[in-house]
């Protein structure tokens, strides 16, 4: 038997890179997206609520961030002290399936209060929607592949922005050239840092592609 000593495998890329990897994960971490939209149509998007005052553009950015990030976010810490997953990394598809379930409730459950309020623009109840159908997607997928959220994510946040660009006279072309630029380091990046698969990030980009045409289409 060989009693030659085992050596760790170096990480094909250097620690900056993946430290780098690591920070695009977290600041783009696929529960922030919808308020990152819905900030971008409070404060830059000059149609969609247009002629709001400032204390509801941030009441209603805090409503999103609560319902969409803060307590889902909630919901998988709690459900990793109580021991119902191993990690708040959700590492396995098996680990998943109880948060997704959640998630998709209080993604349902933010659209479906907001779809009520008359004062809402569209292009925000769409993103909502599609938000929504994101989360749904992740979970059924989950079935046969551990698909990157991350992905889901920023492909819904890619088309979004194509959306917005064809459907209005002024700049959000730009804003969807940045988006694009903030797909292509996110997906790189659960490339160097995560398990995912190629395979996995590309069904996680069009599945979050495909939802937000269908969020159009259904409303």
């Amino acid at each position: 038997m060989s009693t030659t000593p085992v050596t760790a495998v170096a990480p094909k890329e250097p620690a900056p890179v993946r430290v780098m990897a690591h920070f695009f994960s977290y600041v783009f971490h696929p529960l922030f997206i919808p308020a990152y939209v819905t900030a971008y149509l409070l404060f830059i998007d000059p149609y969609s609520f247009a002629g709001v005052n400032y204390k509801y553009k941030l009441f209603r950015l805090i409503s999103v961030f609560f319902n969409t990030a803060l307590i889902p976010g909630f919901a998988v810490f709690l459900m990793w002290r109580l021991k119902l997953i191993q990690s708040m990394q959700l590492r396995t598809q098996k680990e998943r399936i109880i948060p997704y379930a959640a998630a998709m409730i209080f993604y349902f459950w933010a659209w479906y209060v907001f779809h009520n309020q008359k004062d809402n623009p569209q292009p925000f109840l769409n993103f909502l929607l599609g938000s929504f159908l994101g989360v749904c997607a992740a979970w059924f997928l989950n079935i046969i592949a551990k698909v990157s959220m991350h992905a889901i994510g920023v492909g819904g946040l890619a088309v979004f922005f194509l959306m917005q660009a064809f459907s209005q006279q002024d700049v959000t072309g730009i804003y969807f050239s940045f988006a694009i630029l903030i797909t292509g380091i996110v997906c790189t990046s659960r490339l160097i840092v995560s398990d995912h698969t190629q395979k996995e990030i590309y069904l996680g980009l069009v599945a979050g592609a495909l939802c937000q045409i269908l969020a159009v289409w259904f409303q």
